[in-house]
């Protein structure tokens, strides 16, 4: 005997899931997921932002595990979303994005654009966003999923989370 199929909990994106995606990327920070050399998962804490066309990005070093990863195999996942200060920490909302990573070059013509950007949103960056291992990193979506909180599940495509 078969186990009978269940609905698909998870909505297709309206315009209320629209702006609550928008709001989560508001964030300065991220989870990253990533592969490591055996393939196995692996996650990090990474500096978030948007550039001025509102496409995710990160800056981060070489000498950190992720920027090889990301060099090896550009597919990642960002988590974005934090638990409040009451309640089930699975009911805040939270929003995970599936990406490809595309490293800036270092004389990209928008470098300095990006940079300037940047430093708005994270000014300590000033202190080490020039050094050579660094290097800006966007990120891609390619789908997205958004819980935001019990009973409230859609999926978003890259269009959905532009502003």
């Amino acid at each position: 005997m078969s186990t009978p199929r269940r609905p698909d909990p998870v909505q297709p994106a309206d315009d209320a899931a629209r702006q609550l995606a928008r709001a989560l990327m508001a964030a300065n920070h991220a989870a990253l997921a990533t592969l490591d050399p055996s393939g196995a998962p692996s996650i990090s804490r990474i500096a978030f932002g948007l550039d001025p066309d509102g496409q995710p990005m990160t800056l981060i070093s070489s000498l950190a595990p992720h920027f090889a990863q990301l060099e090896a195999d550009p597919r990642c996942s960002l988590m974005l979303g934090e638990v409040g200060a009451k309640g089930d920490p699975l009911t805040h909302p939270r929003l995970m994005i599936r990406a490809n990573a595309r490293f800036v070059a270092p004389d990209a013509p928008d470098r300095p654009a990006l940079r300037a950007h940047w430093l708005k949103g994270h000014p300590k960056a000033a202190l080490y966003i020039d050094f050579a291992d660094f290097a800006f990193v966007r990120l891609i979506p390619e789908s997205a999923l958004l819980n935001g909180g019990f009973g409230r599940a859609f999926r978003l495509s890259p269009e959905d989370l532009r502003a």
